[in-house]
C-alpha cells in the first residue's frame, strides 16, 4: 500500500456524478509505506509483512474473521471480507467525503475521466443514508430534467437505493447513452416523492464558457466554471486576456451549481484575482490544526474593473474557496443564494490491488479564517431566481386534464406562469382557467386543442420553458450581478 508521493498540490478529482462525482481531494507528500500484515486465505493466519507485526487490537477483526470463514452459512471469498471490513471502518467514521473503491469500482469510476461521459451529469453524495444531489451539470440531463441540490434519490427506474453505498447507488443511476434513468426524488417541502425522467447522454467536460454583455452601458465579461479540472485555471485565463483585449469594464464569474474540483485550478485563479498577494485560503490539518497551509495570490493589484462571482446551493467546495477568497479579499461582491457548505479536504491513497481510499484529512478555511462547513456561504446581494426556474419535469405515465388535483398540477400551473400564460390560481387544481390555458399554448404551438397535457403537449412545455430560463434577461441573479459590476 503506498501513498501516491506528489506535492500537498497534486490533485485528484474524485469521479461519480451518476457517472462522475467530484469533490476537493489533495494528496500530502508523506513517506511509502508498506501494510503490517496480510489477511490470507491459504493459512486463515495473520502474516507479518515486517518485524512490527499486528496491532493488538487487530486481534477481534481477525476472530471475527476467522469466524465468518469457518461457520457462515455460505462461501464468502477472503477479498469480500476485507473489501467489507474497510468499508466499514470507513462507513463508521460517518463522513459523506470519505470512501473506499474495490478494484472493480475504481477502475470503473477512473474510466470517467475523460473528455466526455456517459450519464445524467449531476454531483452526489450519501447524507443520512440516501443518495443526495449536490448540484446537476449545467445544461446535463439532470439539470433539464429538473434535479435540484438537496434532492434525495430514493429509487431508479423501479429499484431502490436502500441500503446501498454510493458507488453501488451510482451504478444504478449511470447508463448508456440514450435510455431512461426514472428517478423517484423526496424534495424537501414536497409532501409527494416526484417521479423525474432523466435521458442519458454524453457529458462533455468543457469547465469555462465566456460571453461579453452589455448593461447599463458598461461591457462586461461573464465567465461562466461548471468545474475546477485540469484545464480549468489555462482556459479561465486564456478567455480572460482575450475579453480584457476586447475592452471589457467589468467581470461577472458564475460559480452556480460548480460543485468544486482541482484544489490547484482554484489557487491558480485566485493567484490572477486576489490583489496584494493576498490570501486565497488556509489549510489545517489534523485536530486543532496544529499544521496549517497558506495559499497566497501573485497579483500586485486588483484588476482595473470590479467583479462580482455568482454562487447558489450548488457552488460546492473549491467554487466556495474562490468565492471566500475574493470575498475576502474586500474589493469584490458575491451574488446569488447562499453557496453548499463543503469545507473539508479529501487525500486519495492507491492500495497494490488498485482499490482506492478517500480520507478527509482537513479542513480549509476562507483568508478570514471562516470554516463554512455544512453552513455555506451567503452572497453580499441575495437574490431569488423566479419561482418557475423550481418548476420540475411532468409526470410521463399520465395526461394532465380537467379536475384533476395534486402537485402534478401545481407544478403544471407553476410552468404556465413562467410562460406568461395565466392559468388564474397555483393550487392545484386543474379548472377551467387552466384548460384555457394549455389550449392557448396548444394553439400557439399548432399541437391538437385538446385543453389535456399529453406527451406532445407535455414535451412542448418543458422545452418552452428551459428557452425561458436560458434567456439573460430572466435570470435575475445574472441580472443582480450585471448591475452590481455596472455600477448600477
Amino acid at each position: 500500500m503506498k501513498w501516491n508521493g506528489r506535492t500537498v498540490l497534486g490533485l485528484v478529482i474524485v469521479s461519480m456524478i451518476a457517472s462522475s462525482f467530484f469533490t476537493m481531494a489533495l494528496l500530502r507528500p508523506s513517506a511509502s509505506a508498506t501494510p503490517n500484515a496480510a489477511l490470507t486465505a491459504s493459512t486463515n493466519k495473520l502474516t507479518p509483512g515486517n518485524s512490527q507485526g499486528y496491532p493488538e487490537e487487530f486481534k477481534k477483526l481477525y476472530e471475527a474473521f476467522s469466524a465468518i470463514k469457518k461457520e457462515y452459512i455460505e462461501n464468502v471469498t477472503t477479498q469480500q471480507l476485507v473489501d467489507g471490513a474497510i468499508g466499514g471502518m470507513v462507513g463508521s467514521l460517518q463522513d459523506p467525503y470519505s470512501d473506499y473503491m474495490d478494484p472493480k469500482t475504481a477502475a470503473d469510476f477512473t474510466s470517467t475521466l475523460h473528455s466526455t461521459f456517459q450519464g445524467i451529469g449531476t454531483e452526489v453524495t450519501m447524507q443520512n443514508g440516501r443518495v443526495t444531489v449536490v448540484s446537476p451539470f449545467k445544461g446535463s440531463p439532470a439539470e433539464k430534467a429538473g434535479l435540484r441540490p438537496n434532492d434525495q434519490i430514493i429509487s431508479v427506474n423501479g429499484e431502490s437505493l436502500e441500503g446501498l453505498d454510493l458507488h453501488q447507488a451510482v451504478t444504478k443511476i449511470r447508463g448508456p447513452k440514450g435510455t431512461k434513468a426514472v428517478l423517484t426524488v423526496v424534495r424537501q417541502g414536497v409532501a409527494e416523492p416526484l417521479t423525474i425522467v432523466c435521458v442519458r447522454d454524453d457529458i462533455p467536460i468543457e469547465t469555462v464558457n465566456s460571453q461579453i454583455m452589455e448593461k447599463n452601458g458598461v461591457k462586461v465579461g461573464v465567465i461562466a466554471l461548471t468545474q475546477f479540472s485540469t484545464e480549468t485555471s489555462k482556459h479561465f485565463k486564456d478567455q480572460l486576456e482575450d475579453m480584457e483585449k476586447k475592452g471589457i469594464q467589468g467581470l461577472v464569474i458564475d460559480v452556480r451549481g460548480n460543485p468544486g474540483g482541482y484544489l490547484l485550478a482554484v489557487k491558480e485563479i485566485g493567484e490572477l484575482l486576489v490583489p496584494n498577494q493576498g490570501l486565497i485560503v488556509q489549510i489545517e490539518y489534523g485536530n486543532g490544526g496544529k499544521q496549517k497551509e497558506e495559499y497566497h495570490s501573485k497579483a500586485d493589484a486588483a484588476k482595473p474593473y470590479p467583479i462580482t462571482v455568482l454562487i447558489n446551493g450548488g457552488s460546492a467546495s473549491a467554487s466556495e474557496i474562490l468565492a471566500g477568497a475574493l470575498r475576502d479579499s474586500g474589493n469584490y461582491k458575491l451574488v446569488g443564494e447562499k453557496s453548499f457548505g463543503k469545507g473539508t479536504v479529501q487525500s486519495t491513497m492507491e492500495m497494490e490491488d488498485k482499490s482506492q481510499l478517500k480520507l478527509t484529512i482537513a479542513k480549509w478555511l476562507t483568508p478570514n479564517g471562516d470554516w463554512i462547513h455544512e453552513k455555506g456561504i451567503v452572497p453580499d446581494y441575495e437574490v431569488k431566481q423566479p419561482a418557475y426556474f423550481n418548476a420540475t419535469q411532468l409526470p410521463t405515465d399520465k395526461e394532465l386534464a380537467r379536475d384533476m388535483t395534486g402537485a402534478d398540477v401545481k407544478n403544471l400551473q407553476l410552468i404556465l406562469t413562467g410562460l406568461n400564460l395565466s392559468p388564474g390560481r397555483d393550487d392545484g387544481y386543474f379548472d377551467q382557467k387552466t384548460e384555457q390555458a394549455i389550449k392557448q399554448f396548444q394553439t400557439s404551438k399548432k399541437l391538437p386543442v385538446t385543453g389535456k397535457v399529453d406527451a406532445a403537449t407535455r414535451t412542448a412545455l418543458e422545452e418552452s420553458l428551459r428557452e425561458v430560463m436560458r434567456k439573460p434577461e430572466n435570470d435575475l441573479q445574472l441580472q443582480k450581478a450585471l448591475d452590481v459590476v455596472s455600477g448600477k
